[in-house]
């Protein structure tokens, strides 16, 4: 480490405040994607946004990069260090700033969890949408960097759609206001922009997100199916209905006995599929649209339809989906979890592709997803500890998304692209888009050190098509490529 580097940082934030011994830095080797691991040079942990600003400037004036971190609960590597970088840690920007119940919004700092948020504002009626299944531990600015749905986004949208205004930092530690409490903001949309762009292009220190009024009821609908693809068909059918559900899960049998176990929701454990559906509003809207979702369901083939009896059964269900991915982790010694969206009329045509390539890789999916929006999770199954096995996940996890991108999808949903996805993302995007993204990176950090080699690929990777294979827990390169 340069000791005027070292020398700058150590006068900028207390001892308590600066990792640099390598037991302390251990723990940032990976965000939740663990397969991927590089300790980095430092780790900051500011506490004032003037030090943050600091920490910027000085990396800037040293050339050094910068990976802004929030919980780790990442799962596409978009968190990973650099050998040569520091790992700026929002973990202690964990203060919620304001609550305007009035005009219903809140102004948090990016490490606030996401579901600490709804617990701060419940006592007013109020609730902040956007749920992944972990809410519980992720952060507000992970979540924008991220752009992360939830199993309600197919009513109420992602981050994007759920927050208001930033405060960013740029590399040069200028502080950006983006976007506005009001419903517009002049200028150009980069609140737009930066919502979802992994930490490429600046560090959010501040969030205001907005808030719904909690509705006057909200009941779940399980429905179990003979068939994924009859489950698949069926969510067509009720969007197809002119229903728009808060939230339209899907689990297969897999993961349907990987719930039951672990977090004993009242599953079906025989059936092939189930279908979660949530409707919510007032009270006699609900009744109505519960007949009307019954009705299309056992019209496209359901075997059963519940309806959760009370708001614990309602919770109980939600858990058994949410504890899917931990739930997993108890019948596989790793998994390797996707993230792709496809338009939802394709769904059984998917599902019935993966079964296949399943078939053909010799490895078990648990199909998890939201529904309603086609996004996917396929849960690969595997063991790293057997040879080849890591790589023929990694290859079937490419099929997969090279899948929805043939269907006229996306590589990604709520993940990101990070480094997981830099090779799928060559078979999305055209050499013009790409260097326009590339154009727009340079805009805001000239010299490339944001978050470097992560989310966009390079022009001549992509050239090059060459597949990126996890190698023990390492990259194949000794170092990410950088912009």
């Amino acid at each position: 480490m340069n000791p005027a580097f070292l020398t700058a940082l150590r006068a900028t934030l207390p001892a308590h405040a600066l990792l640099i011994e390598a037991e302390a830095l251990r723990p940032y080797e990976c965000d939740g994607l663990s397969a991927y691991r590089q300790v980095p040079l430092a780790v900051c942990l500011p506490e004032t946004l003037e030090q943050a600003q600091a920490v910027l400037r000085i990396c800037r004036e040293h050339n050094v990069p910068v990976v802004a971190r929030g919980a780790g609960t990442g799962l596409s590597g978009g968190a990973l260090p650099l050998a040569d970088g520091v790992v700026l840690s929002l973990a202690r920007f964990n203060r919620i700033l304001a609550i305007d119940a009035d005009n219903r919004l809140a102004r948090v700092q990016p490490g606030v969890r996401n579901l600490a948020i709804s617990e701060a504002v419940a006592a007013y009626g109020l609730y902040y949408a956007p749920d992944p299944s972990s809410q519980i531990a992720c952060s507000i600015g992970g979540n924008v960097a991220e752009n992360s749905g939830g199993v309600h986004c197919l009513k109420y949208g992602l981050t994007v759609h759920n927050v208001l205004a930033l405060k960013v930092l740029t590399m040069d530690g200028e502080l950006l206001d983006i976007g506005a409490a009001s419903l517009d903001s002049p200028g150009y949309d980069l609140l737009a922009l930066m919502t979802g762009s992994e930490g490429l292009l600046g560090v959010v220190v501040e969030v205001t997100v907005k808030l719904l009024v909690k509705p006057e009821r909200a009941q779940v609908l399980l429905a179990a199916f003979a068939s994924v693809e009859t489950a698949g068909a069926a969510v067509a059918a009720v969007i197809g209905a002119g229903i728009l559900p808060a939230g339209l899960e899907m689990m297969d049998n897999l993961s349907i006995r990987a719930a039951e176990d672990f977090v004993h929701a009242g599953y079906p454990v025989d059936a092939a599929a189930i279908l979660l559906c949530e409707l919510d509003g007032a009270n006699a809207e609900v009744s109505e649209q519960i007949m009307a979702v019954r009705e299309v369901l056992f019209s496209a083939g359901a075997t059963e339809v519940r309806t959760a009896q009370d708001e614990a059964q309602r919770m109980k269900f939600w858990a058994g989906r949410k504890g899917a991915f931990p739930a997993v982790g108890r019948i596989s010694p790793d998994y390797y979890c996707m993230d792709g969206t496809i338009p939802r009329q394709h769904l059984a045509r998917v599902l019935k592709r993966i079964g296949e390539l399943s078939a053909q890789y010799g490895l078990r999916v648990a199909n998890v997803f939201h529904a309603g929006d086609g996004n996917l999770h396929p849960l690969i199954l595997f063991d790293a500890n057997q040879p080849g096995e890591m790589k023929k996940a990694e290859d079937f996890g490419t099929d997969i998304l090279r899948l929805c991108v043939e269907v006229g999808g996306t590589v990604t949903g709520e993940h990101g692209i990070g480094v997981e996805k830099l090779d799928a993302a060559c078979s999305q995007f055209t050499p013009e888009e790409l260097a326009q993204f590339h154009a727009i990176k340079a805009a805001f950090d000239p010299a490339g050190l944001l978050n470097p080699g992560k989310a966009v690929p390079t022009l001549h990777r992509c050239a090059e098509m060459g597949r990126m294979h996890i190698q023990g827990g390492a990259l194949p390169f000794p170092e990410l490529p950088r912009f």
